[in-house]
């Protein structure tokens, strides 16, 4: 996947390159600053001495030395003052610039921490949105994996208008989904829906008297089988088409080419490559999802891309309820679903 939210130090992540957040004159402050020259050893500071400081916005690169990483990039993001000062454009431009240098330097895998969101006072739920977005524009047409690394989940924050939005239609739709079964009754303690729950055989005989009743109706006639009086051979010649050939129909009828598809969706371009070869590839849960928020799919679209893969949405499932919530809005920013999904403690789309 090509951008991960992870909750790790960053001074032990295993990667290429690690975003260190510095000052002007790249001698170490405190916070994540200070940890990083810290696990490097003195030889970083010695290295940092010789760059004569960083402008604010920009971005410098020294070896990594002690580090479990190749290279530390050093950054100097903005100051929060109220958002009315620039700060957004040169917290952008810390990001931007580091992407470019760890391309320059071939480096494959980058992990960045929340530029700014310490003793600078940078809102972290704004921070996150920005490396988001810098980082998917940056990957639109680079090939590399990078990591976001949140120390402390507990500090991290939605708006509080999506926070409750979420939270209720997740209370609302376990209520739907645990109490369905018993909807003249629903929301009583589950053992009193129970006591006043009869069996089918006694329950028939009370609906002569009240046919109208939702709960009594019985069907007149079962279901017709799905496939009447086929041989097992027949059956298996009306085979549905399957995920792989779904998704690429999708995306010749959207008009996308493969790369604006998966990247869009999150998705690496090896793990597109086995899709497209292999007409039975099985994907994860995580990976069809994200190809139909890719696609802006209506959500009988989604379900049934979700059924050809063997998977179906469940409203005993925060992660389904989330996802299902912002499609049936038609709200289709990846950005925003995963930075949801990662509050809530779910996983990511293009897992």
């Amino acid at each position: 996947m090509p951008i991960q939210i992870i909750r790790q130090d960053i001074t032990r992540v295993r990667c290429d390159a690690i975003v260190n957040t510095s000052n002007e004159s790249l001698i170490p402050g405190g916070g994540v600053d200070l940890a990083i020259h810290t696990a490097a050893g003195p030889k970083l500071l010695s290295a940092c001495e010789k760059l004569n400081g960083c402008e604010l916005g920009q971005a410098k690169i020294t070896p990594a030395f002690y580090l479990p990483c190749k290279y530390v990039i050093h950054t100097v993001g903005p100051v929060w003052q109220g958002g009315g000062s620039g700060e957004r454009a040169l917290l952008e431009s810390c990001y931007t610039k580091s992407l470019q240098l760890a391309k320059k330097y071939r480096c494959k895998t980058v992990a960045f921490p929340l530029i700014s969101s310490g003793v600078y006072g940078y809102p972290k739920d704004r921070v996150l949105d920005v490396a988001m977005r810098c980082i998917g524009e940056f990957l639109e047409d680079h090939e590399m994996t990078v990591y976001i690394v949140i120390y402390d989940r507990a500090s991290f924050a939605l708006s509080e208008k999506l926070t409750s939005d979420i939270v209720s239609c997740i209370d609302d739709r376990y209520v739907e989904e645990h109490d369905e079964f018993f909807p003249r009754i629903s929301r009583r303690p589950r053992f009193e829906a129970a006591k006043n729950f009869r069996r089918p055989m006694e329950e028939e005989s009370k609906c002569k008297s009240r046919a109208e009743s939702d709960f009594c109706r019985i069907p007149d006639t079962a279901p017709a089988p799905a496939f009447p009086s086929l041989s097992l051979e027949e059956m298996l010649g009306q085979i549905d088409e399957s995920f792989s050939e779904m998704l690429l129909r999708k995306i010749d009828e959207s008009g996308m080419k493969d790369s604006e598809c998966y990247k869009k969706a999150n998705i690496d371009r090896k793990l597109f490559s086995k899709i497209r070869s292999d007409k039975h590839y099985k994907p994860s849960k995580p990976t069809v999802l994200a190809f139909a928020v890719a696609l802006e799919l209506p959500l009988d679209e989604t379900k049934d891309m979700l059924m050809k893969a063997g998977f179906a949405l469940s409203r005993s499932n925060k992660f389904d309820i989330i996802i299902e919530f912002f499609i049936e809005h038609g709200k289709y920013d990846m950005y925003e679903i995963n930075e949801t999904l990662f509050a809530f403690d779910q996983p990511l789309l293009g897992a």
